[in-house]
């Protein structure tokens, strides 16, 4: 399973050839992917855009963040912080749900993606 970070969804939004080929059969992404496109959508009051997301939503595998995902979410934010490394909480949190749900890479274009990774069971592709 590939989980796509937000980054990743938004750059496929706009066409980003470099994304194309990680949307295959077993591409997911997550409820906090989810909440940050969403609440962009919703802040730029973007009816039709939002329509367009809620169908690629309901489309695509979303996981949850639940008490598995925090627990996974913690280990890696706990050895973030001990190599004096620590990053932005919603990529925890994504690479939290990614881990307890068997994750084998998550593609980002976001560089805290490749400290994540160090201290992660998963790959990480940063294109």
């Amino acid at each position: 399973m590939i989980v796509l970070d937000t980054s990743a969804l938004i750059d496929f939004f706009r066409g980003e050839e470099k994304t194309w080929e990680f949307m295959d059969d077993d591409v997911t992404t997550t409820a906090i992917s989810y909440y940050e496109i969403l609440s962009g959508v919703k802040h730029r009051k973007a009816r039709k855009e939002e329509q367009f997301f809620r169908r690629f939503f309901s489309e695509i595998e979303v996981l949850d963040f639940d008490r598995k995902a925090a627990e996974e979410a913690s280990e890696i934010m706990g050895r973030l912080l001990s190599l004096g490394t620590p990053v932005n909480s919603m990529d925890v949190l994504i690479a939290g749900i990614a881990s307890a749900n068997g994750a084998e890479k998550i593609v980002s274009r976001d560089s805290d993606f490749l400290s994540i990774g160090k201290v992660s069971k998963f790959d990480v592709l940063v294109y």
